[in-house]
């Protein structure tokens, strides 16, 4: 196989480059990385990064260097588009470094010295072991054979550079995913030299394990750390930070595009436990007695809803806790020894080792659930806050997984780890609404009363315990039991239950005001209405006495207690109803025949008119006969109307 003559390309000497040790680690679980290089450097050296590509963007944006002695000159690294950028305004292309006629044949036209002679490189042909070059000089065309171990020297210096750092560039473009960044500085001494910048990374995963005892439980945290800095970690010191500290991203080392933006395609969540959230602090309940009192219990109580407990196991091995440090938003644990992870590996380092105060119970997340939950409240007294994360929670044996949101030092939270289908709940919703005052004026009765939604739950546990129950917010209604928390899980009730079936009741209430009229005022005056012209039948439910108008007082009075202020005027007003209910039968029975007599006087009259002779005189006859009963039809039409007219006059005369 032929080989291609050397080019000798003549640069200026690199400057030393020295890449600085990783010293620490601080991962948060923000999804970012702190990473603290440091060491020695020489006056003439410059520091080397090599970046994951990605990251380039945050390191161009957060880098912050420490050097007492030197200054700081810049960074420097290729460009993004790094093949393409090299060979830019270069006679060269990719391609002609497939094989050296190529390379020659693109370098056409170059200055070169070759075999003695300087020139300008004309051709290049194969010949039979070597290479035949046509070299234009002061003495014109030369033809030079170019063979094994002879070397072709490009004397434009600056072009040579360029192709040589375009041949470095093919190199490093199948690296695409890494850059490597100089930092250069301008010393006089060698001194130390420090590093830091903040990056994208892997989110740092607690995760705990709760270990049930009498009356406490033993809580051990681990992290899940992954290395993707591209750079070993070698007896590094790691911190975990929990916050939520701003972060933003921003395309420094990115062409910038000005993209649409994207609608991410939206899916069914996956159905979990409500996990336990921060209570708010509770408002002052209006007076009123607790549906159900508490009752002493505790702790001790807690440990009689679970079967005997078998032989102690094992214990967890110890591990070692890292150093707390709260800061306003934020903690951090930092390891107290020195870890080592080598870049693209993973790690579960432990962090964290307490005893908690510990109580079993049950928790009902829903007033409607069918089962109680079982659950774990816990309260932080490691002395700072624990961070997101799953807990497996054993005692003896795996009693389930529960997630833990975060939680500051000194919080409770409740750990909800499996559904105890042995405790059936039913519940019903029922909703009461009472009178509480009736006042009456200028023929309105104004209601005073209230509503009352209360749930009821029936549930029958086997053995004693403890209840967490979290009830609905009911926007207008104030709780009438005994609040024991609220937050996003609503209003939190506890009780202790006995062994065996009972039934809880939890009410809500709220003040409601309403009016009865009497009178319709779009009527007129009631001694001024005509039955004649009254519509007796089309406005029959505006009058008093009519459909509706009794049933509704009489629905009101049964709402209304005997003590009730002003139940007496409602007591009176229905039974004067009651008797304009029978008055206004009456008036509108009268009023029936009135006008059925009125139309026989029309016929009458009628006939009276189309007749002669004999028949003329019977007709007049019936039509006297026929006045006299209109007549005595519309009078009674009218006292029955008057009578009914003066029973609505007495009725509009309550006065409260």
């Amino acid at each position: 196989m032929k080989r291609l003559p050397a080019l000798i390309l003549l640069l200026p000497l690199a400057a030393h480059a020295e890449e600085l040790p990783v010293r620490s680690v601080t991962l948060s679980n923000a999804g970012l990385v702190e990473i603290q290089r440091a060491g020695p450097l020489a006056a003439d050296a410059v520091a080397t990064l090599t970046i994951p590509t990605p990251q380039v963007d945050d390191v161009l944006k957060s880098l912050l260097v420490l050097d007492s002695q030197g200054t700081v000159l810049g960074l420097s690294l290729p460009a993004r588009e790094l093949e393409e950028e090299a060979f830019r305004g270069l006679p060269l292309r990719p391609a002609d470094f497939a094989d050296r006629l190529s390379m020659l044949r693109a370098l056409r036209g170059q200055a070169v010295e070759v075999g003695g002679a300087r020139g300008l490189l004309i051709d290049a042909a194969e010949a039979e072991n070597a290479l035949a070059l046509t070299v234009l000089g002061e003495r014109g065309l030369a033809s030079v054979m170019l063979r094994e171990g002879d070397a072709l020297r490009l004397t434009d210096a600056d072009l040579a550079a360029r192709v040589e750092r375009a041949a470095a560039a093919m190199a490093a473009a199948r690296l695409a995913d890494t850059r490597r960044a100089e930092i250069t500085f301008r010393a006089t001494a060698r001194r130390e030299v420090a590093l830091s910048y903040v990056t994208a990374a892997p989110l740092w995963k607690p995760s705990w394990r709760l270990s049930l005892e009498d009356g406490q439980a033993r809580l051990q945290g681990w992290a899940v750390v992954e290395n993707r800095s591209g750079a070993d970690w070698r007896d590094v010191r790691l911190s975990l930070v929990s916050g939520n500290p701003a972060a933003f991203a921003q395309a420094l080392y990115t062409p910038i595009l000005r993209p649409r933006p994207e609608v991410p395609v939206r899916g069914a969540e996956a159905i979990r436990p409500q996990a336990d959230s921060m209570p708010l602090p509770v408002p002052a309940p209006a007076p009123a007695a607790p549906v159900r009192p508490l009752v002493g219990g505790g702790v001790a109580a807690m440990a009689r809803m679970a079967a005997p407990a078998p032989a102690p196991a094992p214990e967890m091995a110890q591990v070692d806790t890292a150093v707390a440090d709260s800061t306003s938003g934020s903690v951090a644990f930092t390891l107290p020894h020195p870890v080592s992870l080598r870049a693209s590996e993973t790690a579960n380092f432990p962090f964290l080792d307490a005893r908690i105060p510990a109580e079993r119970l049950w928790w009902l997340q829903s007033p409607e659930a069918r089962n109680p939950l079982n659950a774990v409240r816990i309260i932080n007294t490691t002395g700072g806050t624990l961070p997101d994360g799953l807990v497996s929670l054993t005692g003896p044996g795996f009693l389930g997984d529960a997630e833990l949101r975060a939680m500051p030092a000194g919080e409770t939270r409740l750990l909800a780890h499996a559904l105890d289908r042995d405790v059936p709940v039913t519940s019903r919703r029922d909703t009461v609404q009472r009178v509480t005052r009736v006042g009456l004026s200028r023929a309105i009765f104004v209601l005073e009363g209230e509503e009352e939604t209360s749930w009821s739950l029936a549930i029958a546990p086997r053995a004693a315990g403890k209840l967490v129950l979290d009830m609905p917010r009911m926007p207008g209604f104030e709780p009438r039991f005994t609040v024991a928390a609220q937050g996003d899980f609503g209003l939190r009730y506890e009780t202790a239950l006995t062994a065996g079936a009972q039934t809880l009741r939890l009410p809500y209430q709220r003040a409601t005001r309403g009016s009865l009229v009497l009178w319709d005022p779009g009527l007129g005056q009631p001694q001024l209405l005509p039955w004649r012209g009254a519509g007796l039948e089309g406005d029959l439910r505006r009058l008093p006495g009519g459909p509706g108008s009794l049933e509704r007082l009489q629905e009101l009075l049964a709402r209304t207690a005997e003590a009730t202020p002003g139940r007496a005027l409602l007591a009176e007003a229905a039974t004067r109803l009651a008797r304009l209910r029978e008055q206004l039968d009456a008036a509108r029975s009268a009023a029936a025949e009135a006008k059925a007599a009125e139309g026989a006087l029309d016929r009458a009259r009628a006939a009276a008119q189309d007749r002669t002779g004999p028949e003329r005189e019977e007709a007049r006859r019936l039509l006297n006969q026929a006045s006299q009963a209109a007549e005595r039809a519309g009078a009674a039409a009218d006292r029955a109307w008057q009578a009914w007219q003066q029973g609505v006059v007495a009725l509009l005369a309550l006065n409260g």
